[in-house]
């Protein structure tokens, strides 16, 4: 089962944290300093907090939750079946999870994003990619975690190369 996904910038990552926990009726899935994520089962929502004071009460991204690459791909060649320009990302950790992702943005400047966990990942991780044969991939727990954490604040939402606090993840 997909799951609508929505990452919100909050202010206080705390009392944030403590109301959705409440409007839920569920414990955040993870928690990393300046993140929170909920994996909550009805309504199917995978709710992202970003701790962004400067940005507070804004919505920071969207995205589906995919179960399987199979269903990030077919997405994938459905969007670009119907015209849209994908930005794709494999095998990256961002938000304390290694991911495959694309991107594409809506009309008004949306970012969405389709991804699925492949696995959790240390903090230390965040950022990197190329996990084939490389030494951080031990690291990583093989563990697929339906919640993942925290922001690589790369600006992966808009294909840029350069850093945006709070663009990313899921």
């Amino acid at each position: 089962m997909s799951r609508l996904q929505l990452a919100l910038n909050v202010n206080d990552l705390d009392r944030a944290v403590d109301f959705y926990t409440k409007l839920f009726d569920t414990e955040p899935a993870k928690r990393r300093p300046g993140y929170a994520n909920f994996a909550i089962e009805d309504p199917a929502l995978k709710l992202i907090l970003f701790e962004n004071p400067e940005q507070t009460g804004t919505l920071n991204h969207l995205g589906v939750e995919r179960m399987s690459m199979e269903e990030v791909e077919a997405e994938a060649d459905r969007l670009e079946a119907a015209g849209l320009t994908l930005a794709v990302e494999g095998d990256v950790v961002c938000c304390y999870a290694r991911q495959d992702k694309h991107w594409v943005t809506g009309p008004d400047g949306q970012k969405w994003e389709n991804y699925v966990v492949l696995a959790d990942a240390h903090p230390e991780l965040e950022g990197q990619t190329s996990f084939v044969g490389d030494a951080a991939a031990v690291a990583l727990r093989d563990d697929t975690v339906s919640g993942s954490g925290g922001c690589c604040g790369s600006n992966h939402a808009t294909g840029g190369a350069g850093a945006q606090a709070g663009v990313c993840c899921s």
